[in-house]
């Protein structure tokens, strides 16, 4: 058993950053391979950025060079690191666990966390 929670969301003018952060708890914390996603109302929840276990990282295509996705598995948490803010990045963002990438990569998750508004004003 996983359970996440997030912080670091906010408002932030365009071309800003963002640092995001989840908290895990659980001994098998560095089992897990862990992700972010977005969700806008009206939309589907979509995959912005994964880790592995093994720290392999993968980006969505709208964020890649934009965003860095980090783990400290002795801290047992995941950061994502938002740069080059636009407003296209406004969502409720999303921690999940799951026991592989490609889960997060088709925006499931094992665990969720309860999201943290992230808001770019123009």
């Amino acid at each position: 058993q996983v359970h996440l929670v997030e912080s670091g969301g906010g408002l932030v003018q365009a071309g800003g950053s963002l640092r995001l952060s989840c908290a895990a708890s659980g001994r098998t914390f560095s089992s897990y391979d862990m992700g972010w996603l977005r969700q806008t109302p009206g939309k589907e929840r979509e995959f912005v950025a994964v880790i592995s276990s093994g720290a392999r990282t993968v980006y969505a295509d709208s964020v890649k060079g934009r965003f860095t996705i980090s783990r400290d598995n002795s801290k047992n948490t995941v950061d994502l690191q938002m740069n080059s803010l636009g407003p296209e990045d406004t969502a409720v963002y999303y921690c999940a666990a799951a026991a592989q990438t490609t889960i997060i990569r088709n925006s499931g998750a094992d665990y969720w966390g309860q999201g943290t508004q992230v808001t770019v004003s123009s």
